[in-house]
């Protein structure tokens, strides 16, 4: 048996999510899929985090452990064989001792939310970023996001239905950057909270489009309320970006 690390990309938009449904599409439940068809092997494809459904990913982690004897080469290439009609590719595969777990293992995740600001609508890209009209101005956003640099309770931005045991997160990393109508929000943390980075976009925004001002954001932040946060982004905006062990 051999536990292999995968990196994964996918377009999340024809699915339910990262995690196996019942009665719709997920990336695990095709990731699986494509595992018994290659070795004939039922297994279980254990992610980095749980993505919702429409997100996106560029560096997905998961790992699965396979009996049959096989290279890093063969497992890719089979797996994106079986995977070809669906928008979903193994990157690298890669041998790992059987004490690498996808999620355990993980020290930092980091996602980026993708907008594009214009009054035209999409075509290229629509589905894989959000659309917005109003326009935006970079530095208020940046000032907001630079408040939640650090450790903090992040309940205005929590999920009612987070299963976190706790709100409080150590934030690495939350940058805006803009390069003509794109806007980028870029996320780093050990773990996040269910819907956190969606939430923290859509309070970020509000700032953005001059709704609300500097102080009003941190008056929300500080409220640990999370009734008194902005709205949540839509999920076609954000992508898991990638994973450090």
């Amino acid at each position: 048996m051999t536990r292999w690390k995968l990196t994964i990309e996918y377009d999340g938009s024809g699915f339910s999510g990262w995690q196996r449904q019942p009665h719709a599409p997920s990336v695990q439940a095709a990731l699986e899929a494509a595992v018994l068809a290659f070795c004939g092997e039922t297994v279980h494809v254990q992610g980095c985090g749980r993505t919702d459904a429409g997100v996106h990913a560029l560096g997905q982690v998961a790992h699965v452990d396979i009996a049959r004897p096989t290279n890093a080469k063969q497992v890719r290439d089979a797996i994106n064989y079986y995977l070809a009609k669906k928008p979903v590719a193994v990157l690298q595969a890669h041998a790992v001792d059987e004490t690498f777990h996808a999620r355990f293992s993980a020290r930092r995740r980091t996602y980026c939310y993708k907008i594009i600001n214009r009054i035209a609508p999409l075509t290229f890209d629509k589905g894989r970023v959000t659309h917005i009209i109003r326009p935006l101005t970079l530095t208020p956003m940046q000032q907001g996001a630079a408040q939640l640099i650090g450790s903090h309770d992040f309940s205005t931005f929590r999920a009612q239905h987070c299963q976190a045991a706790s709100p409080l997160k150590t934030m690495d990393a939350a940058q805006v950057q803009q390069q003509g109508d794109h806007f980028a929000f870029h996320f780093a943390a050990r773990s996040f909270l269910y819907h956190q980075v969606r939430n923290m976009v859509g309070s970020l925004l509000l700032l953005g489009n001059g709704q609300w001002s500097l102080e009003k954001f941190a008056a929300a932040f500080a409220a640990k309320d999370r009734r008194q946060g902005g709205p949540t982004a839509p999920a076609q905006g954000l992508y898991f970006v990638g994973v450090d062990y």
